[in-house]
């Protein structure tokens, strides 16, 4: 069985504008340029696998049911553009193996979805992102920032759609 290469995506701040524990459908709004920057990963032959940190969860902010349905939501939204996702993995815990910058839930998709950590992308909007995908041995990490500034990421891209020239790299 041939490897799955994957485009690992942070969740807030990432994919949808981060307004501090984002769980409701109502305050879901995405990062311009995330939907363009999938397709053309799908189109390039990688899956899209979520890994977020979900703190919230355990600081009582909302619970597994609100994250739950958001989710449900976020891929039902990236479906309606065209945009498969794999899987989402998630870490209610603030102290845990899983939660970033360890690579816990990294590890997991790629035992559990056969995929090619090396030839696999990830990106994420903190450091904490890139050092995940570092740890787990993500070829190649980026940072969504429009102040730049990473010694651990391969490249710092101001739009997701800057990676789009990468995917075929």
């Amino acid at each position: 069985m041939s490897k799955r290469r994957a485009l690992f995506l942070d969740r807030d701040g990432t994919i949808n504008i981060d307004k501090h524990y984002v769980y409701r459908i109502e305050d879901f709004e995405w990062v311009p340029g995330i939907v363009e920057l999938c397709r053309a990963a799908v189109g390039a032959g990688y899956d899209i696998v979520i890994i977020t940190n979900q703190s919230g969860i355990e600081r009582g902010y909302f619970t597994e049911a609100d994250y739950e349905l958001f989710t449900a939501y976020l891929k039902e939204q990236f479906a309606a553009h065209g945009v498969p996702v794999l899987d989402v993995l998630h870490c209610p815990w603030l102290e845990h193996e899983d939660r970033k910058p360890n690579p816990g839930l990294f590890l997991k998709a790629a035992a559990k979805w056969c995929i090619d950590m090396a030839a696999s992308l990830s990106l994420g909007d903190k450091e904490r992102d890139v050092q995940a995908g570092k740890n787990a041995g993500v070829g190649r990490n980026y940072l969504l920032s429009a102040t730049g500034g990473s010694a651990l990421a391969t490249a710092v891209v101001a739009n997701p759609q800057e990676m789009i020239p990468f995917l075929t790299e």
